[in-house]
């Protein structure tokens, strides 16, 4: 099980890592725009990553090479909400970035059986701007950290977000 507390340190295996969270902190009830992480007991989904940047890439997870065309659907009004999407939509993230945030991006399921409209889409575990700047609500860690903890990672683990 990986454990987010509210000291911003996510812990899994008895391993501490320094992490960072939504811009507005973390919160019992999301919002899409909110900037929180939400609280809660979630499972893991996929791994997607930039294998031009990462060509190897250990995990038991189920894990997915990011293309260009890879979005994750953000606007609520839209079927695909909260989803993968292949078409780019005014509102859709861009999962193949410039930067490296989405070089390695763990799918937290959140908010997705059943999908509920606004309530917060695209929780992701991913790596940290410089300085471990605040989030828009994902979870963000240093590179070679996320390397290790999805290397550990079983795919039948958990994340605890708690306060």
């Amino acid at each position: 099980m990986l454990l987010l507390k509210r000291n911003y340190f996510l812990v899994h295996k008895k391993e501490k890592y320094k992490c960072s969270v939504g811009q507005n902190g973390i919160r019992r009830y999301k919002m899409e725009g909110d900037l929180c992480t939400p609280t809660g007991v979630f499972e893991l989904g996929p791994i997607y990553f930039r294998k031009d940047r990462i060509p190897k890439l250990n995990t038991k997870m189920k894990k997915f090479s990011i293309e260009k065309n890879m979005y994750w659907e953000d606007d609520p009004k839209k079927k695909n909400y909260n989803k993968l999407s292949f078409n780019k939509k005014k509102m859709s993230e861009s999962l193949y970035r410039k930067d490296n945030i989405y070089d390695i991006v763990l799918v937290i399921n959140y908010n997705n059986n059943p999908i509920i409209p606004k309530r917060g889409s695209a929780l992701f575990m991913h790596i940290t701007k410089e300085n471990y700047l605040p989030t828009k609500g994902c979870i963000a860690l240093k590179k070679t950290d996320m390397i290790k903890i999805i290397g550990k990672l079983t795919p039948t683990e958990k994340i605890l977000i708690s306060f």
